[in-house]
Parts: structure tokens; C-alpha cells; sequence
């Protein structure tokens, strides 16, 4: 695979966006070309991780995890799998297994780990990533509870009169 071919599928992952060109190259550089053969495990559910896997081409399905009752779900090309263990370590919540033959990228921690001591404002665009994330979720959690709160006011009332 051509490392242009590469970078486009990267640029277009949330986690990497507002990354510099050079530096997303960097990314496609070090990463590990893989193609899985069908039915191969791509990752694995409670299994600890190691990298990230991006989905270049091929049909790939999740079979178990959380959501995944029934059928197995379709994973889109250009998909990332196992997000956070390219940069913490952390066990696989799903497993995933390719349907035909799988062409995908494998952002090892180390790697990234690698880059991010050699370029810091990597490790900063990560970190800033992920703080975004957490402020949304308290949001979103904060406008649950006061949801939620707002219900039981509301029933202790209806009850008192």
C-alpha cells in the first residue's frame, strides 16, 4: 500500500483530525500493514490491546460486545477499532472478525507512544481529544441527572398534594 493511500482513511478518523499532514504520515508510517484472512479475529472481546486497528478495505462484522445482540453488526471501511488502546492500556469490549480478506493498518501503542515523545503537540492533540470527549460526557450526564432530578421533584409533589 502506497502511504498516501494510507494517510487519506487516517485524516478522516475523528481522533486524528486537526493533526498536522506531516504528522498523520508519521502515523501511517509506523503503522503495522496487516490484511486478515476470513473468519481471523481482528480484535478480541476482554482481550488487553495494543493498538488501534484502522479498516483500509474489506468487510469486516462485530459478533459480540456491548449493543451487538443478534446478527453481527457491519464495520465500515475506514472504521477504527479498539480506539483507546493505541493509547492507554485496556481490554478489547468486542470482538471483531473479518468477513473476507481485511486490509487495515495497526496503530501500535508503542509506536504512537514513540511519536508522541518525538513530537509532543501529538501527545497534546490526543490529550486535548479526550478531555473534549470527557467534558461532553459529564454534559450529557449532568443533563441526565438533572432530568432524572427534575422527574422526582416532580413525583414528590404530585404526591404531597
Amino acid at each position: 500500500m502506497a502511504i498516501d493511500a494510507l494517510v487519506k482513511p487516517l485524516m478522516n478518523v475523528a481522533i486524528f483530525q486537526g493533526l498536522k499532514p506531516l504528522q498523520i504520515t508519521e502515523i501511517a508510517r509506523r503503522a503495522e500493514r496487516v490484511v486478515y484472512r476470513p473468519g481471523q479475529a481482528i480484535i478480541e472481546e476482554d482481550v488487553d490491546g495494543d493498538a488501534a486497528v484502522l479498516i483500509v478495505s474489506g468487510d469486516a462484522v462485530r459478533i459480540s460486545g456491548p449493543g451487538c445482540e443478534g446478527a453481527p453488526r457491519e464495520i465500515a471501511q475506514g472504521a477504527l477499532l479498539g480506539e483507546m488502546a493505541m493509547l492507554i492500556e485496556t481490554q478489547h469490549s468486542s470482538t471483531v472478525i473479518a468477513r473476507g480478506s481485511v486490509r487495515a493498518l495497526r496503530i501500535t501503542r508503542a509506536d504512537l507512544h514513540a511519536q508522541m515523545e518525538e513530537d509532543p503537540a501529538v501527545a497534546d492533540h490526543f490529550v486535548g481529544k479526550i478531555t473534549g470527549r470527557l467534558t461532553r460526557l459529564a454534559q450529557e450526564l449532568r443533563t441526565v441527572d438533572a432530568t432524572l432530578g427534575g422527574g422526582q421533584e416532580n413525583l414528590a409533589d404530585a404526591t404531597v398534594h
